[in-house]
């Protein structure tokens, strides 16, 4: 009787990111290439912990037609096992050698979690973590990119210029929202991308709380110094973030019944922080007499599931070989990482966690040279306008951008 082929089990958890499909293209290949059966499951943790579980076996024409898609293949979930029963069957009955995860820093724990659990019932399995967030907010060596993020930010692009040709054109203003739960990358770099004069991130806040009223009032002065300037139209930027750094007392001032996760946020996914801010802009615009056209723009879910560009095509080629060089070299419960020269390294959850065992976000260097060179070319009040405010029915001090980030 011949020996069973050995196999490599593929998982995607959390939300999807441009070059999913990607990573396990290469991933599938790397594997069939040696004689692996590869194979996907759907849902992923989910489907690990279901007697029922839905699996699917990948070829080479499958894994070569999936490559420059966007979405995922394999079904995803956000499930996270508790106390349910993991099926060990799945391992047994499929000679699994390898699994392969594809997701944030949860999935990459779960799945060192499991591998130890497997290992205590005589199943010996490897797992390797591929990282992924369209939020860049994850603290990879050499400031290294996460898959997903310049796919997102170029679709964001994309949409950014045709709503400032709108604004241009219609001569308006639109109030407009980006992903973003703990960092300001995707908000930042579509908003220096596209011109706009004004994009707020939760970074800048780093001298003062924040508040909507500083955020509303940072978008009244960059509409206001544009009027200055007799331009009567652009684009305000707001990173989502701005919502997750808000004081529970800020939140309930909006008089949305906000649902909360397990970390104590309010989950923004089901209402439109845009449409929030346009509210409250245009709110205070009337309190001032100031009659300008504002319209919500929200940023969000069009972004993950674009196509990738050709930077994270290669990002995501790098990463899937890298996955098969670390199993090769008997690497396991590691993430896989490529430094600037290309070089593939094992980085495991410890070398990124803190003393106290957390993952801290990476933020957008709001004191580099580039940052500061960004928010010196945005339209806003500075102290040098107030003579020129006289017609306005507003407090200068109030509206200047640099006084806002340090009130006390």
């Amino acid at each position: 009787m011949s020996e069973r082929k050995k196999s490599v089990l593929i998982l995607c958890g959390g939300g999807p990111a441009p070059g999913i499909n990607s990573v396990i293209s290469t991933v599938a290949k790397v594997f069939l290439k040696d004689d692996y059966r590869v194979i996907g499951i759907h849902e992923g943790f989910k489907g690990l912990f279901s007697e029922e579980p839905e699996l699917k076996e990948f070829d080479f024409f499958h894994a070569d037609r999936i490559f420059s898609r966007g979405g995922s293949t394999l079904i995803m979930s956000r499930f996270k096992p508790s106390n349910e029963a993991l099926n060990t069957s799945i391992f047994k009955d499929n000679n699994v050698k390898l699994l392969v995860t594809i997701g944030g820093d949860d999935t990459a724990s779960s799945a060192n979690r499991i591998t130890q659990y497997l290992r205590k019932e005589d199943i010996v399995i490897s797992n390797i973590h591929v990282p992924k967030t369209i939020d860049n907010d994850l603290p990879l060596p050499d400031r290294n990119p996460t898959f997903g993020f310049h796919s997102a930010k170029d679709e964001g692009v994309k949409i950014g210029n045709t709503v400032y040709e709108d604004a241009r054109t219609s001569q308006n203003w639109f109030v407009m929202s980006a992903m973003g739960r703990s960092a300001g990358h995707l908000a930042f770099g579509i908003a220096a991308s596209c011109h706009f004069p004004m994009m707020i991130i939760p970074e800048m806040f780093n001298k003062t709380e924040i508040t909507l009223d500083k955020v509303v009032r940072l978008v009244i002065s960059s509409i206001i110094k544009r009027q200055l300037k007799n331009i009567h139209y652009g684009v305000a930027m707001v990173s989502e973030g701005i919502f997750h750094n808000l004081k529970k007392s800020e939140v309930d001032k909006i008089g949305i019944n906000f649902t909360y996760d397990s970390h104590g946020h309010p989950e923004l996914g089901n209402v439109s922080k845009s449409h929030i801010l346009n509210v409250l802009v245009q709110d205070k615009m009337k309190e001032i007499g100031l009659d300008v056209k504002t319209r919500p723009i929200e940023i969000g879910y069009e972004l993950r599931c674009c196509r990738p560009i050709g930077f994270d095509l290669t990002l995501c080629t790098l990463l899937g070989i890298g996955v098969k060089k670390l199993f090769d070299e008997g690497k396991s419960g590691c993430l896989v990482s490529a430094n600037s020269r290309g070089e593939i390294l094992p980085l495991y959850l410890t070398d990124l966690q803190d003393e106290n065992g957390k993952i801290q976000p990476r933020l957008v260097e709001i004191d580099s040279e580039f940052a500061h060179l960004c928010f010196q070319n945005l339209h806003y009040i500075k102290e040098s306008d107030y003579k020129d405010l006289k017609d306005y029915n507003i407090n200068p001090e109030a509206y200047d951008f640099d006084k806002i980030l340090i009130e006390k």
